[in-house]
């Protein structure tokens, strides 16, 4: 598979303050990469150097198996970016933000490519409606199409959906999803809105005061993250014996001392209860529980 962006040990420092701090990763190519991260943890950082809008102090950043300068020019050309806020000209509809910006990109007859482009982000019924009369969702997808004029084959997306209303980003993550499915771009998208990310991404990385702590794919989070039982005990060692030996259930690694986690279905809750009561094991507390992705977040930044 082809790999379109490799970071190895990238550093940002401003004074002693690091905002990354040796930071390596891969994305593969078709991958819609989920970069999490509290704010101000560097993931606004790492993609400005990614896209070479700032640079690193050490550390290496490959776009395309670019190894010179001539070369990354002309990855630079595959990319599209919407860091922060997107910028147009408010007196102006989406179709001539668009047509103004192919004229100064040379882009020569551009007609049926600006509609298109508009169609893909669902702002072809926009018409003479100014850019500063837009919506922020009409502004984010005009940020996009923006991107996506010159044709990348990766798009880096820094918070995209901050500031939409459920149905926004709801349109905004079918999308995505089109536009990876159909047109093959791939993606590197930073959020701190978890639950939506999860629905789009995949494959993590979870960023943490400039660090790259952990890296997984949905498929991995998936497994890790199957539904279990919390059973809360006094009799933690004898309770673990009935639940392996005798229910033959699997036990998941618990961080409190006084619990166990059964990975059991919530229908199966009821039987391991009577099994231990009729046991004369106590029980303080039993209840079913799944660890979504904002939990695996919060326990590995804690």
């Amino acid at each position: 598979m082809q790999t379109v962006l490799e970071v190895k040990q990238v550093t940002k420092q401003y004074g002693q303050q690091y905002a990354l701090d040796h930071v390596s990763l891969s994305i593969q190519k078709g991958d819609i990469y989920g970069l999490i991260g509290k704010n101000g943890a560097g993931k606004t950082t790492l993609l400005k150097t990614i896209s070479r809008l700032i640079h690193a102090n050490s550390g290496t950043v490959s776009v395309f198996s670019s190894q010179n300068s001539k070369e990354w020019n002309e990855a630079l050309r595959k990319i599209g970016t919407v860091i922060e806020t997107p910028v147009a000209y408010n007196q102006m509809t989406a179709y001539q933000n668009l047509n103004y910006y192919c004229k100064v990109h040379q882009i020569a007859q551009p007609d049926q490519l600006i509609k298109e482009t508009l169609a893909y982000v669902g702002l072809s019924n926009t018409g003479k409606k100014k850019f500063r009369n837009f919506s922020l969702g009409m502004k984010q997808r005009l940020g996009i199409a923006t991107a996506l004029i010159s044709k990348p084959e990766l798009m880096i997306l820094d918070e995209p959906i901050n500031g939409l209303d459920p149905l926004g980003i709801k349109e905004f993550r079918l999308m995505i999803q089109r536009l990876n499915q159909e047109l093959g771009i791939t993606f590197i998208i930073s959020s701190h809105i978890l639950s939506e990310l999860y629905l789009v991404a995949t494959k993590f990385g979870v960023i943490d005061q400039g660090r790259l702590i952990a890296e997984f794919t949905k498929d991995d989070f998936d497994r890790a993250s199957e539904d279990y039982i919390v059973l809360k005990t006094s009799d933690r060692d004898q309770a673990a014996n009935l639940i392996q030996d005798k229910l033959h259930y699997q036990l998941k690694d618990a961080d409190k001392s006084d619990e166990l986690h059964i990975v059991a279905q919530e229908q199966e809750l009821n039987d391991i209860n009577r099994e231990l009561v009729l046991s004369n094991i106590h029980v303080s507390g039993i209840y079913a529980a799944h660890k979504d992705l904002e939990k695996y977040f919060t326990d590995l930044v804690q």
